[in-house]
């Protein structure tokens, strides 16, 4: 018996070995890509007559390029709670909120009572908590990831509507709490409606990006990116991602064969509101400063639509939702509502109308293709099974 157990740890090391070489170089070759698609967006925009360029900047500026980015870290963590784990979360605009906050407080001279600057952009005699950006995308992961702990612990427990509309209250309870956390015992903790402004620049060796350096920054987040897509994927490969799939698929099963329920759905929750922490402190350096009126429920739904557009359970799928969603939201809207309007001399509000595309999307894709545009095989497979059995038990009848 010993022998095969030393013949069956063998077997499966070139395997895992395998399969990590495989995740490293989706990573990488997304890192590739993303890279291309910039240099080319770049050298297109160099060369391209005035007017032309015009078009371009309109229907695809380079902020637009970097805050899709952000959607993907966050969407990536959602992906792992709804489509890993199939626990249905509504209130997921917490952990970029907690994540946005961290950034305000651990990047700014919010707290001028306190001087504390490590690898940090800003001279020194400047007040407040400067910590570097790469230390604070760290922490503010760990932090969210501690909260989605706490808020999973009593909010697991319960299964399918319930459990989102626990996650819905809680996704409300958290923004109010930074609107009206500007006197919590005399102490001013997130300022209010006003927020928190600047944080600060994110810096690279050798150089503090100003805020208006897209360059930098988007290939900084492409980095951000590729990782939580290595560690989406090494995760769903590995011991913890087949327990994840095995709840999504059939909770009793699951725990008849031994899986962990209440740990294993923890451990969703935290790794997912890791992945918001990243993309609430990516946000706030994209945007310069953190500010509690963006913290809102629409914010969970996108989310959500993007990855059930994209696909449940599929990385790029999710990624493909995302990106589509976040230009649509962003740039493409109202890029065509100006064309319309100025094709037409109308004065029809195209961005207002999102939530009834995004809306209609849905419906759609639950009707034609519930899998997503980018199915994950093995989700494709379980909700298409009825439809293949369906002949064979009409004509048994």
């Amino acid at each position: 018996m010993s022998i095969t157990k030393k013949t069956d740890s063998k077997s499966r090391r070139p395997k895992a070995v395998k399969q990590s070489a495989s995740q490293r170089k989706w990573a990488i070759g997304f890192i590739v890509a993303a890279v291309a698609i910039w240099v080319f967006y770049t050298y297109i925009m160099v060369h391209l007559p005035d007017g032309a360029q015009t078009i371009v900047q309109n229907w695809f500026p380079p902020t637009a390029l970097n805050e899709a980015m952000v959607w993907v870290i966050a969407a990536l963590g959602l992906n792992i709670v709804v489509g890993y784990a199939g626990l249905l979360d509504l209130g997921f605009v917490a952990f970029w909120a907690i994540g946005g906050y961290t950034a305000g407080w651990f990047m700014s001279s919010f707290f001028r009572q306190v001087n504390i600057h490590i690898l940090s952009t800003s001279p020194k005699v400047v007040p407040g908590m400067h910590i570097s950006f790469w230390g604070v995308i760290f922490i503010g992961g760990l932090i969210c990831a501690f909260f989605g702990l706490i808020i999973g612990a009593p909010t697991l427990r319960l299964k399918s509507d319930y459990l989102a509309l626990v996650t819905l209250g809680f996704g409300e309870i958290i923004p109010q709490f930074f609107v009206n956390g500007s006197n919590i015992g005399g102490f001013n903790l997130t300022n209010g409606t006003q927020g928190i402004s600047p944080v600060d620049n994110i810096g690279v060796p050798g150089r503090s990006l100003s805020p208006f350096d897209f360059s930098w920054k988007f290939f900084i987040f492409v980095l951000l990116t590729a990782f939580m897509v290595f560690m989406s994927l090494r995760l769903r490969t590995g011991r913890l991602g087949r327990a994840w799939l095995a709840i999504r698929e059939d909770e009793l099963a699951a725990s008849m064969m031994g899986v962990p329920l209440m740990r294993t759905k923890l451990s969703a929750y935290a790794v997912g509101a890791f992945s918001g922490g990243v993309g609430g402190v990516a946000y706030a350096t994209h945007v310069g400063g953190v500010f509690a009126d963006r913290f809102n429920f629409s914010i969970s739904i996108i989310l959500l639509a993007m990855v059930v557009l994209g696909g449940m359970g599929n990385v790029w799928g999710v990624m493909v939702g995302a990106l589509l969603l976040a230009w649509i939201n962003s740039t493409g809207l109202p890029a065509f509502g100006d064309l319309v309007n100025n094709t037409f001399h109308t004065t029809i509000n195209f961005p207002s109308y999102n939530f009834l595309l995004f809306g209609g999307a849905l419906v759609l894709m639950m009707l034609f293709r519930r899998e997503g545009l980018i199915p994950e095989s093995r989700l494709k497979a379980i909700l298409h099974e009825d439809d293949e059995s369906a002949p064979e038990i009409g004509g048994a009848e």
